[in-house]
């Protein structure tokens, strides 16, 4: 089946989210008093969301008294300081130039909530040019239930067979194989230390962006 469409995650594949998170880690200790931890120990965090690098930052258990009031902090600042420090990663715009040149649609299923996935999108100038946003917002169940994939096969008007789901999370390749989508694994975004993306099942994994260019063109020549 012709490949029309491609679909990616937003954090750790389409974007490098970390530095806005870090940043909020760090000033929240630093106004607490407390020494800067180590950036790799929040980055590692990433893909488990505010819950996890908020109980990095504090090295405090998410049932501590003071937890939650720290969690709510954090997503307050993150509102307000979302699109500071992120930027795609290297080699994105290149490919999603290679995209549109191809008469191919993409766009964005993310398990990143829409008051701040559209912000962000708008600020880096994606907005105008991304087919499709699919937030948690939008379904009744996230990734990695195939809801949101499916949902923007039907917004693209296309069949998943004819869609390719880029993540650098299992949820994201679990989606994206449950709803009939081509899936690709990126080693380039927030892996966690004991994960190991060529175990989850995807039809193809890469470690650079610059190796979905190759792998698009190979897509392409096969159709």
């Amino acid at each position: 089946m012709r490949l029309r469409a491609v679909l990616f995650d937003m954090d750790g594949t389409l974007l490098d989210s970390a530095p806005d998170f870090i940043a909020i880690c760090q000033a929240m200790r630093a106004e607490r008093n407390l020494a800067p931890i180590a950036d790799k120990l929040i980055r590692d965090q990433v893909s488990g969301g505010a819950r996890a690098m908020v109980a990095a930052t504090f090295a405090m258990d998410p049932e501590h008294a003071e937890f939650e009031a720290l969690r709510l902090e954090f997503l307050e600042r993150y509102q307000q300081h979302c699109a500071v420090l992120t930027r795609p990663f290297d080699g994105i715009n290149e490919l999603l130039e290679d995209i549109e040149k191809a008469n191919l649609r993409w766009g964005v299923a993310t398990n990143k909530p829409v008051r701040y996935a559209e912000p962000i999108m708008q600020q880096l100038g994606l907005a105008q040019r991304s087919a499709v946003l699919v937030c948690p917002d939008h379904v009744s169940r996230s990734k990695p239930d195939p809801e949101m994939l499916l949902l923007a096969c039907q917004q693209l008007q296309l069949e998943p067979g004819e869609v390719l789901f880029i993540g650098d999370d299992e949820r994201d390749i679990e989606a994206g194989r449950a709803a009939g989508c081509r899936t690709v694994a990126v080693s380039y975004g927030y892996i966690h230390p004991q994960d190991n993306p060529a175990n989850w099942g995807a039809d193809a994994l890469v470690e650079h962006p610059r190796e979905l260019r190759q792998l698009l063109d190979s897509a392409l020549c096969s159709c």
